[in-house]
C-alpha cells in the first residue's frame, strides 16, 4: 500500500504556528460535534478526549492520540513518564511519531456540515473548513461595533448595512460618519453644517459653526453705541444703535470736541513737566559725566606706574639672567669643545640609521601591498574553484539526465551509508531528478536504507516525490500514471523485486507542486532488510553497490 513519506522522532511542533496548527486549532473547537456519514471506527478515535484524532501521533504500542492531547498528557505528568491510557504502556515522546498515513485518511472521510440540518453538504473532512468560510448557514457575529447578535451568513450583508441599529452612516449635512441612532441627536445638536435660527431673534437661518461671526453682525444683538469711549451712554439693539450713531451726530461731535480739548490740555501740561525734568537731568548728566571722566584718568593713570614698575623688575631679573647664561656657555664651550667633532659623526651616522629606516619602510609597504594582490587572488581562485565544482556536478547530472520516465540509481558504499544513517545522520538518500518527457513531469526518487516509518530498523523504505518542473503550467493535474520501484538482482537469475502504486488523484501528493516538492510516496516496507543483504537467488548488493529502478507508464500521456 502508498504511504507517505514520516517525520520519526518529532513530537513537538514549531513555535511559529503554521497554516496546518492554525486548522488543526479551528477544527478542535468543532471536533465533539462532527456528524459523520459513516460511522467512525475505534481507531480512529483518540483514547484521551474521545473525539476523531486530529494530527495523529503514534506511540510505540501502536495506538494514535491527537498531537494537543497527547502534548496536555506529556505536560501533566511531568516529570514522571505518562502511559497509554488504553493498555497502560508508557509513553516515551522519543518513540512517539506523526502517522501521515492514518492522518490522510481520517482527512479524507465524509462529514455532514455542523450547520445541518439547514445545510445538506457533504464534505471531507479536511475540506469542512474550506466549506464553513462559504457555507450561507453558518452563524456569524455582527461586525458593527456594539452589536453582538448572531446570524446565518445569507442574512449577515442585509443586517450590516440595513437594519442593524449599530450600524454607521453619513450625517446628511457635515457627511461625519456615525452610528445611525446618534444621527438624528448629532444633527439637533452637534452637526456644524446644520442650519439653525438666530438665536437672538433675527429671521435668517445661519450654519451652526458660523454662529459666533452672526453675532457680530446681528441687528437683534445689544451692543453699546460707537462713541462709548467719549462719553455716550446709549445701549441697545444693534440696528437701533446704527440710526441713533447717524440721528445723534451733532451731540457725539460735541463729546469728541470736549474730550479732545482735555486731552489737549493734558498734553501741555505733560509737555511743561516733561520739559523741566529734561532740564534737571541735563545738569546732573553733565556733572555725572565729569566725575566719571575724572575717576576713569585716575585709574588709568595707577595702572600705567604699576605696569611700568612691574615692567622695570622684570628687566633686571632678565639682566641678571642673561649674564648668569653667558658664563655658563663660556665654560661649556671651554669644557666640551673636544667632544664638538664626536657630536658631528654620531650626527652623520643618525643621518645614516634615518636613511636606513626610510629604505625599510618603503620596503614594509611594498610588501602589505604584495601580501594584498595575493590574498585577492587567492579569493578570486577560490571562487573559481567552487563554481568549476558546481558546474561539474551539473554537467555530471546532465549526463544522468533521463527524460523517458525511466532512472537507474547506483547507490554505492551501501554499508557505510546505512551505518552513517543509524549513527543519526541525514536517513534520507535523494537520486538525481528525471523527466516522463523534455516538457513532462520532473520527478526523483527516495531512499531510507535503514527504513522509515513501519518499516524502520526492518526493511528499506522506497518513495517517489513530484518536484516543481518547468512545464508544469502545461500538464494534466493530478498526476494519474502508474508508477514503478524495483531493486535490481546483479546476478544472472535478474530475480529483481519490484512494486507499483496508480496515483490516488484526490491526494494532495499528486496535486500540482508548489514552491516545493510535494510529500513523497511509496513503500516504507518495500523489501526486508535481511531478503536485501542475503538474499538465497539473488544479488540485490554486489560491490558494496545497490541500483534501483524506476519506471512510469507514459501510456495515454500526451507529448507536449
Amino acid at each position: 500500500m502508498a504511504t507517505s513519506e514520516t517525520n520519526l522522532g518529532k513530537s513537538q511542533e514549531s513555535n511559529i504556528p503554521s497554516e496546518e496548527s492554525i486548522r488543526e486549532s479551528e477544527l478542535a473547537s468543532i471536533q465533539h460535534s462532527l456528524k459523520f456519514v459513516t460511522k467512525l471506527k475505534e481507531e480512529f478515535v483518540c483514547p484521551i478526549c474521545k473525539g476523531v484524532v486530529l494530527n495523529p501521533q503514534q506511540n510505540s504500542c501502536g495506538h494514535i492520540y491527537c498531537f494537543h492531547c497527547l502534548r496536555g498528557l506529556l505536560e501533566s505528568s511531568f516529570p514522571s513518564s505518562p502511559v497509554c491510557p488504553v493498555d497502560r504502556a508508557v509513553i516515551t515522546p522519543a518513540e512517539v511519531f506523526q502517522d501521515n498515513c492514518c492522518k490522510r485518511e481520517i482527512s479524507s472521510l465524509e462529514v455532514y456540515c455542523t450547520n445541518s440540518p439547514a445545510c445538506n453538504s457533504v464534505i471531507t473532512l479536511n475540506q469542512l473548513q474550506e466549506h464553513l468560510r462559504l457555507c450561507r448557514y453558518e452563524q456569524l457575529q455582527c461586525t458593527n461595533p456594539g452589536c453582538s447578535e448572531m446570524l446565518q451568513r445569507q442574512y449577515l450583508q442585509k443586517h450590516m448595512t440595513d437594519t442593524c441599529l449599530h450600524r454607521r452612516a453619513s450625517c446628511p449635512h457635515c457627511r461625519q460618519l456615525l452610528q445611525i441612532s446618534l444621527i438624528q441627536n448629532h444633527v439637533q445638536s452637534l452637526c456644524p453644517e446644520m442650519e439653525v435660527e438666530c438665536p437672538y431673534g433675527c429671521s435668517n437661518q445661519v450654519r451652526r459653526q458660523k454662529l459666533m461671526e452672526h453675532k457680530g453682525v446681528c441687528h437683534e444683538v445689544h451692543t453699546d453705541c460707537f462713541y462709548k469711549k467719549f462719553g455716550c451712554s446709549v445701549k441697545d439693539k444693534r440696528g437701533n444703535v446704527k440710526l441713533h450713531e447717524v440721528a445723534a451726530f451733532s451731540h457725539h461731535l460735541q463729546l469728541v470736541l470736549k474730550t479732545n480739548n482735555y486731552l489737549e490740555q493734558k498734553v501741555e501740561a505733560l509737555q511743561e513737566k516733561a520739559l523741566r525734568k529734561q532740564q534737571e537731568l541735563q545738569t546732573d548728566e553733565l556733572l555725572t559725566g565729569q566725575q566719571k571722566q575724572v575717576r576713569s584718568l585716575l585709574q588709568q593713570s595707577s595702572n600705567i606706574e604699576h605696569t611700568i614698575s612691574t615692567v622695570q623688575r622684570s628687566l633686571s631679573r632678565q639682566k641678571d639672567s642673561m649674564s648668569s647664561i653667558q658664563l655658563d656657555v663660556q665654560q661649556m664651550s671651554q669644557e666640551l669643545g673636544p667632544s664638538l667633532d664626536e657630536l658631528d659623526q654620531l650626527k652623520q651616522s643618525q643621518d645614516a640609521v634615518m636613511q636606513e629606516l626610510l629604505a625599510a619602510e618603503v620596503l614594509r609597504e611594498h610588501t602589505a601591498l604584495m601580501e594584498e594582490n595575493l590574498n585577492h587572488h587567492s579569493s578570486l581562485l577560490d571562487l573559481h574553484t567552487d563554481q568549476l565544482s558546481v558546474n561539474k556536478q551539473h554537467l555530471q547530472e546532465l549526463e544522468v539526465m533521463s527524460y523517458s520516465g525511466r532512472l537507474i540509481w547506483k547507490i554505492e558504499n551501501f554499508r557505510k551509508k546505512k551505518e552513517a544513517e543509524v549513527d543519526g545522520q541525514p536517513s534520507c538518500l535523494n537520486s538525481v531528478s528525471f523527466h516522463t518527457g523534455r516538457c513532462g513531469y520532473k520527478m526523483a526518487i527516495k531512499a531510507y536504507l535503514n527504513g522509515d516509518g513501519e518499516g524502520r530498523g526492518t526493511h528499506l523504505s522506497l518513495y517517489v516525490v513530484l518536484m516543481p518542473g518547468d512545464f508544469d503550467a502545461l500538464l494534466p493535474w493530478p498526476f494519474r500514471q502508474t508508477v514503478s520501484l524495483s531493486v535490481l538482482d546483479q546476478s544472472s537469475a535478474r530475480n529483481h523485486q519490484s512494486l507499483s502504486f496508480k496515483p490516488d488523484p484526490r491526494n494532495k501528493c499528486f496535486q500540482k507542486p508548489a514552491a516545493e516538492s510535494n510529500v513523497a510516496v511509496g513503500f516504507p516496507c518495500f523489501i526486508p532488510s535481511d531478503t536485501l543483504e542475503s538474499p538465497q537467488n539473488a544479488a540485490y548488493i554486489k560491490d558494496d553497490t545497490l541500483f534501483v529502478k524506476v519506471k512510469v507508464d507514459t501510456a495515454g500521456l500526451e507529448q507536449l
